[in-house]
């Protein structure tokens, strides 16, 4: 299972060796870069911890705030029409063309960071939740509808459940992708803060090849591990789905 990869990962570095040893002011040596992490751990993992602060308490927010709405509409149509146009000129906006209105607006500190990332999230985890609390069994509905349900026992008991594979679904795709919208804010406020983002633009600006790829090497491996956190809660919460096993097998 795991051959295919490391072959083609080897491939990769060789070839990504092979290049450095004969272009090296354009890419530093593997050696070098790891070189660089293992001589500042503190330094990198410092800068991290804050972009990881940043990806998971602006994804918390995004996913939260999708997925109420996501219900609202589940329940509600007109508001799906009035707001899903809305959701989509979000999506279609390039968020690095609105993050410094976004930071001027609540300045330079982690809230616009927080906001960005959160937009980032946003409408990919809205449409994921909506299809979910939707994809319900029509049988299951009318049974509950039967029983004179409330509309809050009918999310909980039969909306809410149906949904989750694809909440967990959407998880996946958006934690990543938190890390993404974490390092675009710090781009665009680099310098008054820490984080992984600012890192890479300060060391841009020194012409420190070394830092700018030992800092995309920590990314890479915050969303690898936030990707496997979710297919592991999803192993474990989901036991009674079928994703679960195809969650574990990811």
């Amino acid at each position: 299972m795991w051959v295919p990869p490391l072959v083609a990962f080897a491939v990769l570095a060789g070839a990504w060796q092979l290049y450095a040893v004969h272009n090296p002011t354009v890419i530093p040596k593997i050696q070098q870069v790891v070189s660089q992490l293992v001589d500042r751990p503190y330094f990198f993992f410092r800068n991290a911890l804050t972009t990881i602060q940043e990806a998971v308490v602006g994804a918390a927010f995004g996913m939260g705030m999708a997925f109420l709405l996501a219900v609202l509409m589940s329940f509600v149509r007109i508001v799906e029409r009035a707001v899903l146009p809305l959701a989509v000129i979000l999506n279609v906006t390039p968020v690095i063309a609105v993050a410094p209105a976004l930071v001027v607006a609540f300045g330079f500190g982690m809230t616009p960071k927080y906001v960005i990332t959160a937009v980032v999230v946003f409408f990919p985890f809205l449409i994921n939740a909506l299809i979910g609390l939707r994809s319900i069994d029509p049988l299951s509905l009318d049974v509950l509808t039967t029983l004179h349900a409330s509309r809050t026992e009918v999310l909980w008991r039969l909306r809410l459940p149906s949904s989750l594979p694809f909440l967990f679904a959407a998880a996946r795709i958006c934690m990543p992708l938190s890390v993404i919208g974490a390092v675009v804010a710090e781009f665009v406020a680099a310098g008054r803060t820490n984080g992984l983002g600012t890192l890479i633009v300060t060391a841009a600006s020194l012409g420190d090849l070394k830092t700018i790829y030992a800092a995309v090497a920590v990314l890479a491996v915050t969303g690898i591990v936030f990707f496997l956190v979710v297919v592991i809660l999803q192993a474990k919460l989901l036991t009674w789905h079928s994703s679960a096993a195809t969650a574990a097998n990811a």
